[in-house]
């Protein structure tokens, strides 16, 4: 796709939600289902993955770790994103690798620490391009990406959670 065919795929959807703002605003949706063991099967678009603990927190490394799908959406977002500005500026990317990688103190999860937080202390995000392009485009292009990924922009500035338990009958 270049920068012409976005933007006549995007145009209409932007003056949809400039005139109507409301349109914008969509409901994104995720399910899973407690499983066997320490498990949880979630429902993606795509495949079932059936997420588990962490070995270092007991797990076997057979079942996904919820911090690597955080990490994974992480890296497909900001990929997914650099792409679509890099085609938007007419920057072209013959070949590019996305990588993320977070430093958990599991004694927090673990509760053997209260000092400890639960969560990731640092993330760290890389964008490894093969390109041609400018010192000046690369760095308009790294503000762009972190600027539109939502799930860079969620993890960064912190969003609020609201949590409900029910139960089923």
């Amino acid at each position: 796709m270049n920068s012409e065919e976005l933007k006549s795929l995007q145009a209409p959807l932007k003056e949809k939600y400039r005139e109507q703002p409301q349109s914008a605003i969509i409901t994104l949706k995720a399910q899973g289902k407690i499983g066997e063991g320490v498990s949880c099967k979630v429902e993606t678009g795509k495949a079932l993955v059936a997420a588990g603990l962490h070995p270092a927190t007991g797990g076997t490394g057979l079942l996904a770790c919820s911090g690597d799908l955080l990490l994974e959406a992480l890296v497909a977002c900001a990929g997914v994103t650099l792409n679509a500005v890099a085609t938007s500026l007419g920057i072209e990317i013959k070949d590019a690798v996305v990588k993320a990688e977070g430093d958990i103190d599991f004694r927090g999860t673990l509760g053997v620490s209260k000092e400890a937080l639960v969560g990731f202390k640092t993330i760290r995000l890389y964008f490894f391009l093969d390109t041609n392009a400018t010192q000046e485009q690369l760095a308009t292009l790294l503000k762009l990406t972190e600027r539109y990924c939502v799930v860079y922009q969620t993890i960064n500035r912190g969003t609020a959670i609201e949590t409900s338990i029910q139960t089923i009958v």
